[in-house]
């Protein structure tokens, strides 16, 4: 039987990563998206084909996909965006399922965390059986992401190419508030698992 797959979303900045690493410590498997587009940047012949379109000055000091460059480029053209999701998203897509079924053949994981900031834009959210929104105030988000070295220029040209905050929310089954205590949230996820796990086991 097919384990649960919980999946999360919400705001750039809301502690997505915080919150899938406390779901990993209730048992669960996490997948990152974001660690598998990295993964992507990184086969040949994905590389091979992003330097051809854009030429090497998108590469870094030690030969690899620079990520930064490549973003400058994508968030300020939509067709230039689509280039890259056709070279990345499939291989993105095939590794999310790779590793469910890696999880699901494991008998120490009690469920699945799949943890991508455009879950529900690319369909890859068809997996999960529940969608957790991870909430946090602009203000909190934003003085993360400064902390991180983001731009409010950078945060604005991603949050434009997802679905509004309503919409995910609108999506999502349940609502945690990651805005505050660290231990607050814990407390909220391990309230959201009690109820969820026997469901989602039928």
């Amino acid at each position: 039987m097919s384990k649960p797959v919980l999946g999360l979303v919400g705001a750039i900045g809301s502690g997505k990563s915080f919150v899938g690493e406390l779901l990993r410590e209730f048992g669960g498997h996490l997948i990152v998206a974001d660690k598998l587009g990295h993964e992507a940047l990184r086969q040949p012949g994905i590389k091979a084909n992003l330097v051809a379109r854009w030429g090497t000055g998108i590469l870094d000091a030690g030969d690899g996909i620079d990520r930064k460059k490549v973003a400058a480029i994508v968030f300020a053209d939509a067709k230039e965006r689509g280039a890259l999701e056709a070279q990345v998203f499939p291989y993105i897509g095939q590794r999310i399922r790779q590793e469910l079924a890696h999880a699901n053949a494991d008998p120490q994981v009690r469920f699945i965390v799949l943890d991508a900031a455009i879950l529900l834009e690319t369909g890859w959210g068809r997996a999960c059986d529940k969608v957790i929104f991870v909430a946090a105030p602009k203000g909190v988000r934003l003085t993360r992401l400064q902390g991180r070295g983001w731009t409010a220029k950078e945060v604005e040209a991603r949050e434009q190419v997802q679905f509004s905050l309503e919409e995910k929310q609108a999506h999502a089954h349940g609502i945690i508030d990651n805005g505050g205590d660290p231990a607050d949230t814990r407390r909220q996820l391990a309230d959201l698992l009690a109820r969820w796990l026997p469901v989602t086991n039928n």
